[in-house]
């Protein structure tokens, strides 16, 4: 009758099962203390890191991103700060600075607004 055991203590099974164990104490006796403890930071890091980086973009967002009207046509659109765009209903080049929207002209060029007078009829 033969018995069909799943372990079976040969030379070649001992060796290997002393070499994993003197690894395992040798390893237990440098101290693995701080490999769990890297491990562990290393786990934390990536845990918080999506956190952290979704509330800095939050705050990022929130100090650059600028709701204002278009100097020409006074639409209503937003854009990000020190950047330069497009007014998406007239068209006109606009550099955004210090939170409003400003229209982009060449230097030495005079902005004037144009200002409605009211005729009167004057009797002789």
């Amino acid at each position: 009758m033969r018995l069909n055991s799943s372990l079976q203590f040969t030379l070649g099974n001992i060796a290997r099962w002393l070499a994993i164990f003197a690894v395992i104490w040798l390893l237990g006796a440098v101290g693995l203390g701080w490999l769990v403890n890297s491990f562990l930071i290393l786990f934390g890091l990536l845990l918080l890191a999506p956190v952290i980086a979704f509330v800095g973009f939050r705050w990022w967002l929130a100090r650059n991103l600028i709701q204002d009207k278009c100097p020409v046509c006074r639409y209503e659109f937003t854009g990000l700060n020190k950047t330069q765009l497009q007014c998406p209903s007239c068209g006109e080049p606009l550099k955004v600075e210090q939170g409003h929207f400003h229209r982009l002209t060449p230097p030495g060029t005079i902005e004037v607004q144009a200002v409605e007078v009211k005729s009167q009829q004057v009797e002789d």
